[in-house]
């Protein structure tokens, strides 16, 4: 139980940090910013580890995710964005 709040504590933290770094207004909720830094995590962590740039628990992966939750944000503004 612990574990997964830690989960939902760092994508709380990580989609609201990439959501203050990028520009523009995102309308997203809690829910929506929890699911982009978990999502942003999961796609950084997986992809850094497997190319061998950082092991899990670096601060670069720190980086990497909230770098990887801002390029989710932006494919999701772009998806959502209205003719």
């Amino acid at each position: 139980m612990m574990n997964f709040l830690g989960i939902v504590l760092t994508g709380l933290v990580v989609g609201l940090l990439a959501r203050a770094i990028k520009p523009g207004d995102d309308r997203l909720g809690w829910l929506m910013t929890i699911l982009l830094g978990i999502a942003g995590s999961f796609v950084a962590t997986y992809v850094g580890v497997a190319m061998n740039w950082y092991e899990q628990g670096e601060t670069a992966g720190w980086i990497a995710s909230i770098v990887g939750a801002m390029a989710l944000l932006l494919l999701y503004n772009l998806l959502r964005r209205k003719p």
